[in-house]
């Protein structure tokens, strides 16, 4: 508003141009509703808008006072007198444009109040106060049953127009409105959002479809969303299988295939730069098209199938992909067996990176000061990283059963991914009824059973790399290999980045492979057997229909890595283990330090013969366990190099089964989930007997609640950070005696075994006082713990320190929703010594109980959920049951059909 400068002889004075309404100003403020009829003020005129409405001429507005009327106002009361039917109505119309005014300039005015006065001095002096304007006709009333003809005044008591925040309910109800309509429009703006790219891309899991297929099928889903493919033959099962897992993980398939062959920078820019580096040294994919010519003529028509499968599913929905790919704005390609063969590399590579603790190995026995014994003694050949993917699995059997048939348990332990690393499915046509759990991205069951045998898996660990060090000259690609100048083959690689300029990659590849390490000069080629020639071949689906042991071991007979414990029980009562995949002979070295490769004197002689590897047929003690220990007997024939894990967990396991002879499939979750660390209680001793001995104040209460302590490393308690704590401050202690300064590498999962057997024999090349060291280091545990956790230890609790937190891998750049699209951070119980092993990166990736004498009675479920679509009921349905420690059914002959979709064949011309 612009307002008329304050009249003459008043301060503060101000008259809105279109409002109407002279204010004087000056006081405390009060809410004014409406204006008044007619506002006359001493010595002032009367406002003309104002008063052309009231019916005062424009020559009537003269000067007047409270105490005497003049002939203005004279004329102004008699015309209000006159018309006060018509002033009251005009009271209210002006109420209604003041609160427009009011809204559009945003001030406010204090209560008036309202003074009629008689003319006559003689008359009583007549004062009429009102709560607000809008009681004025009530007042005009009243005044005119006195009979007089009345001058009215509105006197405002305090400062009456301020630029303040509107208070008017009017207005307030006006911007809930806008607000409401505003939020009506963000919300039905947002459910659009929602159902576009959330709700529209769910799979139809119900209904008819038609689909390139030989004969009518049905994907029948479970409470789960596990898909139960019912199909007339084989192909046709496996193209369902594809099509069934790209309804529930296409987005995770693209994103695996893309990890194995070093593709990710292309949809995630340069953040993933070093892993795509990294995948392009290794060939991934020169390796899975070389794999492509010569993997058997079955194999290669199966893995069509599946991906004929996919392709179907992406057609024919190529409108409604998964929300990732709206998010991260890219299109998808269509799926090939090489896209297959990839999936199953990138697995061989995860499982196999023993090439790293040979680098990590050579940077410890580095320096002057270095004592090579020490060293070789800390890193036995061989030991792997902590995080070392591993598993359990065991056959018990019927004599160790309440049923009397054999059991299988399995719980492989991978890195925490979401969606999770395996898709449940059961695959049923002629000659093929499996059930279990699936790689997305390749056809068929990986663990599980059919009508006859059940298996499981765990990871043997054995050294399938090596790392030679090349005499190399980098500009000409030249090296020397037994007195000869060889010519190294490069290759170009381009990788493209979101965001940035293609980066251009040169690999020179070897006679025994590609230059993957090259530091201070020295070149390091990597020799793998996943690259070797006829190194992949896919057994699993001639392993999903083995009827007994013999078509068992001859699956796995083809199987070439990466190396594998697998365990086995069938319906007749037997059970059995075998070890599978290409295991290298080596010759003069045992693997675990790059070596010479110029002077040809360090090459593989072959593989180890399948009749060879370590087989079990029914042993006597019925007991068949594996938790990635060496099974390897000390007098085997071959030489034995591995990255093999400690005994605690396979201890343990044995343990636990020799105290009964009536277990039930549910009976195994609980030796899945049992927490007890063997090391950390043996350690947990040490500490507290060494207290006992020095009896230090400071340490007095860690070691009381050590002694009284149990071993199990549960999340609520306070002894097992104590002991972790002490455990990593002594490994480096120790570490550091053999290499000094570099005690911080030394992390191996054989590393409890070691300090153990040092702690129990206390060798004095070591330590004088292997008291003071543990003390020492439970000191240093002590004062860490108070920084985590605070000083009282008793409050200390392990899983506060211990914590997963589940990242989807768009999520993690959306604040707002990554959380939602996540698990965690939820506080875990276990150790990498524990038969449930958990980091706070890695843990059991599933879990399955086989009951071989009731299948409906066989038990599996995963971390995360069956669906990879963040709006499915099935993203994260199984993780309350899988942090709880239960299970569900797994449903095989009697499927509880939640969703049922019928496929017919396509015939020519009809829609999809």
């Amino acid at each position: 508003q612009r307002w008329i400068p304050h009249l003459p002889g008043q301060e503060d004075a101000r008259v809105p141009r279109s409002g109407g309404l002279w204010l004087p100003a000056a006081g405390k403020r009060q809410p004014l509703p409406a204006p008044a009829l007619a506002l006359h003020s001493p010595g002032h005129r009367l406002c003309p808008v104002v008063a052309r409405s009231a019916g005062v001429r424009r020559g009537h507005t003269q000067r007047s006072g409270l105490e005497t009327t003049g002939s203005g106002s004279t004329a102004v009361s008699r015309r209000c007198g006159a018309g006060f039917s018509r002033a009251a109505l005009w009271a209210r119309a002006s109420a209604r444009q003041w609160n427009k005014t009011r809204l559009r300039s945003r001030t406010t005015i204090a209560e008036p109040r309202i003074h009629a006065v008689s003319p006559a001095p003689s008359s009583p002096f007549l004062c009429l106060r009102a709560a607000s304007l809008h009681h004025l006709p009530a007042a005009l009333r009243a005044c005119r049953a006195a009979g007089a003809f009345l001058t009215i005044h509105v006197a405002f008591p305090g400062p009456v127009l301020r630029r303040l925040p509107v208070e008017s309910s009017v207005i307030l109800r006006r911007l809930t409105r806008y607000l409401n309509i505003g939020i009506a429009i963000l919300l039905a703006a947002a459910a659009a959002g929602v159902w576009w790219y959330g709700w529209r891309p769910l799979p139809r899991t119900s209904g008819k479809i038609r689909a390139p297929i030989s004969a009518p099928a049905r994907i029948v889903r479970d409470r789960l969303g596990v898909p139960h493919i019912s199909a007339a033959s084989e192909e046709d099962a496996l193209f369902l299988h594809g099509y069934a897992t790209a309804q529930d993980r296409l987005w995770q398939m693209d994103l695996l295939r893309r990890l194995a062959a070093g593709e990710l920078a292309e949809i995630f820019g340069p953040a993933v730069l070093a892993s795509d580096r990294e995948a392009r040294l290794l060939r991934m994919r020169r390796i899975a098209e070389q794999a492509y010519t010569t993997t058997p003529a079955a194999d290669r028509a199966a893995l069509a199938a599946y991906a004929r499968g996919v392709n179907h599913f992406l057609e024919s929905h190529r409108e409604r992909l998964p929300v990732e790919f709206a998010l991260l704005g890219y299109e998808l390609r269509a799926w090939s067996v090489v896209d297959s063969i990839l999936i199953g590399l990138h697995m061989f590579r995860t499982l196999t990176t023993s090439w790293r603790d040979e680098v990590a190995k050579r940077s410890l026995l580095v320096g002057a000061r270095t004592d090579a014994a020490k060293v070789n003694f800390l890193l036995p050949s061989r030991t792997g990283s902590e995080l070392q993917p591993g598993s359990n699995a065991w056959a018990l059997s019927g004599a160790h059963t309440a049923s009397g048939k054999p059991l299988v348990a399995c719980d492989m332990h991978l890195e925490y991914t979401i969606p999770g690393i395996w898709h449940m499915a059961h695959l049923k046509a002629p000659g093929l009824n499996a059930a279990g759990v699936s790689l997305p991205g390749a056809p068929g069951v990986i663990v599980g059973h059919n009508e006859r045998i059940a298996w499981g898996v765990t990871n043997l660990g054995f050294d399938v790399q090596d790392l030679y060090l090349e005499d190399f000259n980098e500009r000409t690609g030249r090296y020397r290999y037994r007195g000869r100048t060889e010519q190294a083959r490069l290759e170009h690689e381009l990788i493209r980045v979101r965001g940035a300029r293609p980066v251009e990659l040169g690999v020179w590849v070897t006679g025994h492979g590609p230059i993957l390490v090259s530091e201070g000069g020295r070149h390091m080629a990597l020799r793998w057997t996943a690259a070797e020639p006829a190194s992949f071949q896919y057994p699993f689906l001639e392993l999903d229909r083995a009827r007994d042991w013999a078509g068992f071991r001859r699956a796995l007979e083809r199987f070439a890595g990466p190396a594998q414990n697998f365990v086995y029980a069938d319906a007749g009562g037997n059970v059995g283990y075998q070890t599978a995949g290409r295991l290298p002979i080596r010759k003069n070295h045992k693997g675990d330090l790059p070596v010479d490769g110029a002077s040809g004197d360090y090459e593989w002689e072959g593989f180890i013969p399948f009749d060879q590897l370590p087989s079990a047929w029914n042993p006597a003690s019925g007991l068949i366990v594996t938790a990635n220990q060496n099974p390897f007997p000390e007098d085997y024939r071959y030489p034995v190099h591995g990255n093999f894990a400690p005994h605690y967990r396979s201890q343990q396991i044995r343990d636990l089964l020799a105290r009964r002879r009536d277990w039930r499939p549910e009976d195994m979750l609980a030796i899945q989930k049992d927490v007890y660390s063997g090391f950390s209680h043996f350690l947990a001793g040490a500490l507290a007997g060494a207290q006992a001995k020095r009896e230090t104040p400071a340490l007095a209460e860690a070691a009381a609640i050590l002694s009284a302590w149990n071993g199990q490393m549960e999340k609520d308690e306070a002894e097992p950070l104590i002991a972790a704590l002490a455990f990593q401050h002594l490994r480096r202690a120790i570490a550091e005696r053999a290499a000094p300064a570099k005690g911080a590498a030394y992390s191996t999962q054989m590393a409890p075994a070691v300090i153990e057997r040092i702690l129990r024999e206390r060798p004095a090349a070591w330590f004088e006082d292997y008291d003071a060291l543990l003390l020492g280091a439970l000191a240093d545990a002590v004062e860490e713990g108070k920084r985590l956790q605070g000083r009282d230890l008793k409050r200390w609790k392990y899983g506060d320190s211990l914590r997963v937190e589940i990242h989807h891998p768009v999520g993690r750049s959306l604040p707002l929703v990554g959380r939602w699209l996540g698990i965690g951070p939820a506080r875990m119980s276990g150790a990498s010594t524990a038969v449930k092993q958990t980091t706070d990166r890695m843990g059991p990736s599933m879990r399955m109980v086989a009951d071989t004498g009731d299948w409906e009675g066989s038990l599996l479920n995963l971390p995360i959920g069956e669906s990879g679509h963040p709006l499915s009921r099935h993203y994260k349905d199984q993780w309350e049951a899988y942090y709880q420690g239960t299970s569900f059914r797994m449903e095989f002959g009697r499927v509880e059909a939640e969703a049922t979709l019928e496929v017919a064949p396509l015939d020519e011309g009809s829609p999809r």
